[in-house]
């Protein structure tokens, strides 16, 4: 996500810190950004001419105060846990100028959990994006209680400048719009794998197929990040109580605990660059099983 929201903000003129704490992920960066570029020249969706430029705007690194200096913007862009988010924000409200708006693309929580954590609470809001960033380009623009009206102004138009259409929310909720219909087939999807109702192939198939999509349920897991699905119904699943959130938690760490965590691994349930669900003939690959009755 963070490297998607980079080439986006890029490949709109604007200039970009890419910051990791981890140097082999900021190692693997370029080669992820040469792809991206690649990939999106080659769709009509970066012109290829100006790829090179685009890549030219982002600079990556691995020190925060750097990154932050001068930033006119900061998008948060790490795993949905709570008090890692949480110290990111310190660290970034340390070396920020007071100018500084801060965004958080959290999928499942709410900017006022993260606010008090930089210095300037009122210049934070959510910036949800969505995957992938270039095509599905609306965000969900959520303030907390405290934001600002001027600084929700200024990321709308922010939003609007990169190419992305913002969705403004009246107030805080849980799970954003989108991501609250998506989590209810995402954990059916989950169940009747789990159920051994049918495979995640065929469960995509099935998807795929009747709505005429280029992706089901279980490529999303893949793009998203399995690690970042297990981490979000990990806390709902403790929050609630809930078992049958703890039996969908156990059954994607037997995926990540392989090093299989999607797209951003080259491996998830499907490999990349070249996942099976992109094939020509994926449609029509489906096992016929014997054993199903009705």
């Amino acid at each position: 996500m963070g490297t998607q929201i980079a080439l986006q903000c890029a490949s709109h003129g604007r200039l970009v810190f890419l910051y990791d704490n981890i140097r082999a992920a900021a190692e693997q960066a370029p080669a992820r950004l040469e792809w991206l570029a690649q990939d999106l020249a080659g769709k009509g969706l970066l012109r290829s001419s100006s790829s090179r430029d685009t890549l030219r705007r982002i600079e990556l690194g691995t020190n925060m105060a750097a990154a932050a200096a001068q930033a006119a913007i900061v998008i948060e862009c790490v795993l949905e846990n709570l008090e890692l988010k949480k110290s990111v924000f310190e660290q970034l409200g340390k070396h920020c100028p007071p100018e500084t708006i801060y965004l958080t693309i959290t999928s499942s929580l709410v900017p006022s959990q993260l606010a008090g954590s930089c210095r300037r609470p009122e210049r934070m809001a959510a910036l949800h994006f969505h995957l992938p960033v270039a095509t599905s380009n609306v965000v969900d623009l959520m303030p907390h209680p405290g934001t600002d009206p001027e600084v929700v102004a200024a990321i709308d138009t922010f939003a609007r400048e990169i190419g992305q259409v913002p969705i403004h929310y009246k107030r805080e909720y849980h799970g954003y719009i989108f991501n609250s219909i998506f989590g209810a087939m995402q954990r059916q999807a989950l169940d009747l794998v789990i159920q051994e109702v049918a495979s995640f192939e065929d469960i995509d198939r099935s998807w795929m197929g009747i709505y005429k999509m280029p992706i089901g349920p279980f490529g999303m897991f893949d793009q998203i990040g399995l690690d970042t699905i297990a981490e979000i119904l990990g806390h709902w699943a403790e929050t609630l109580n809930d078992d049958a959130g703890r039996r969908r938690v156990e059954y994607l760490k037997t995926w990540t605990a392989q090093g299989f965590l999607g797209v951003k691994s080259s491996r998830g349930f499907y490999r990349y660059p070249s996942p099976a669900y992109a094939a020509s003939g994926f449609l029509s690959g489906g096992k016929v099983s014997s054993n199903v009755s009705g």
